[in-house]
């Protein structure tokens, strides 16, 4: 006689078939994602840079101008206050320098720079005073990034962060209506300061997001092959 269906089997077969195709599914969405990221990032090699407070406008009406190529102006920038946001750069341990740049006739009042990566075998920094020098400087725009689920906790007393966001940053360096974005400057702010490194666009972004998908559908395939096969054994038992 034939054995009873396996109910319980087959809730956890169709439970577990259900993740796998979604992780899988997820993977595509991931792929279109990183497409889309990987165009913009070559189109940002060559594209000549927008003056930023254009770009920011479209900012205001809601497009996203991630990898968008900009230029402004900001007074006082090689000598701003900053604060320091953990990095790794090339393997090396150290942290960015960001400060904050104000803005007149932009849809926001003030943008975070990204000045660049310093080593922490650096101990040393830039002036922090009052200067009214203009520094221009070319950029990248970038949007803001969650911190770690294993990063320490930001630590404003100190002004460390681990995460690239732009509200506690802000109020840090007091930056009024600041934009949702940050400019990761190409250009150097202090170019006699060769300790700092200005952030290039990336070059090794990986995409095996396809990669990934099929090998989840592979597992979601070989789960029901197994599946089949022990069901066929119990029923003829």
């Amino acid at each position: 006689m034939a054995g009873r269906f396996p109910v319980g089997l087959t809730l956890a077969t169709a439970v577990s078939f259900a993740v796998l195709v979604g992780l899988g599914t997820w993977q595509l969405e991931r792929l279109a994602w990183k497409k889309e990221l990987l165009a913009r990032v070559e189109t940002a090699r060559t594209a000549p840079a927008e003056p930023l407070g254009d770009v920011l406008r479209e900012v205001a009406s809601g497009k996203d101008v991630s990898y968008r190529r900009v230029v402004v102006s900001c007074l006082g920038l090689a000598s701003a206050p900053y604060v320091e946001l953990y990095a790794l750069s090339g393997g090396e341990m150290g942290s960015r320098l960001i400060s904050a740049c104000r803005l007149e006739g932009a849809p926001y009042g003030s943008i975070l720079v990204d000045r660049g990566f310093v080593a922490a075998t650096i101990s040393s920094r830039p002036p922090e005073q009052s200067d009214a020098a203009l520094v221009t400087i070319e950029g990248v725009l970038r949007g803001p990034e969650e911190r770690g689920r294993f990063a320490n906790a930001d630590d404003p007393a100190h002004r460390r962060f681990f995460g690239r966001q732009v509200g506690p940053m802000a109020t840090w360096l007091k930056a009024t209506n600041p934009a949702p974005l940050f400019l990761m400057a190409e250009t150097s702010s202090n170019p006699e300061w060769l300790a700092l490194k200005p952030a290039p666009l990336p070059v090794d972004i990986s995409n095996r997001h396809l990669e990934y998908a099929l090998t989840w559908f592979g597992l979601a395939g070989a789960l029901l092959a197994v599946y089949g096969a022990m069901l066929r054994g119990r029923l003829k038992n």
